[in-house]
């Protein structure tokens, strides 16, 4: 796909998201079945993923961890995200690579330490580009991948997070 092909696709939601701005919010959803031993089985849309607990936390590892599968998210989004950009701006990318790593401290999630956080204590997401580009062009790539990748913004911005337990 080229900048011309990109803009004549998102052209016309554009357009309508402008008029009717109320359209441009959708609510994206996930579910999950709880599985046999500790895992829950999360539909994507394309496929299931079992995840169940890090071998850290005393899993087989046999299983995917939701703590990978958030950088994973973050992976897939910016990828998505910088090959949008460098089209919409004709950068031409020969082959890129997307990385991301993060840093756990598993005391806090096993309830080893009040004072370990659950959770990332950082994050580090680099991108690997065979290119041409400019460094002009490269900053221009970094700035608007940053600004229009979803994953990347909800994590550097947070959300509040409601949260329900129902029994049935």
């Amino acid at each position: 796909m080229n900048s011309e092909d990109l803009k004549n696709l998102q052209s016309p939601l554009k357009e309508k998201y402008r008029e009717q701005p109320e359209s441009a919010m959708i609510t994206l959803t996930a579910s999950g079945k709880i599985g046999e031993g500790i895992s829950c089985k999360v539909e994507t849309g394309k496929a299931i993923v079992e995840a169940g607990l890090h071998s850290a936390t005393g899993g087989t590892g046999m299983l995917a961890c939701s703590g990978d599968l958030l950088l994973e998210a973050l992976v897939a989004c910016a990828g998505v995200t910088l090959a949008a950009v460098a089209t919409a701006i004709a950068v031409d990318i020969k082959e890129g690579t997307v990385k991301a790593e993060g840093d756990l401290d598993f005391r806090g999630t096993l309830g080893v330490s009040k004072e370990a956080p659950v959770g990332f204590k950082n994050i580090r997401l680099s991108f690997i580009l065979t290119t041409h580009a400019t460094e002009e062009q490269m900053q221009s790539l970094a700035k608007l991948t940053e600004r229009y990748c979803v994953v990347y913004q909800t994590l550097v911005n947070g959300v509040p997070v409601q949260t329900e337990f129902k029994k049935q």
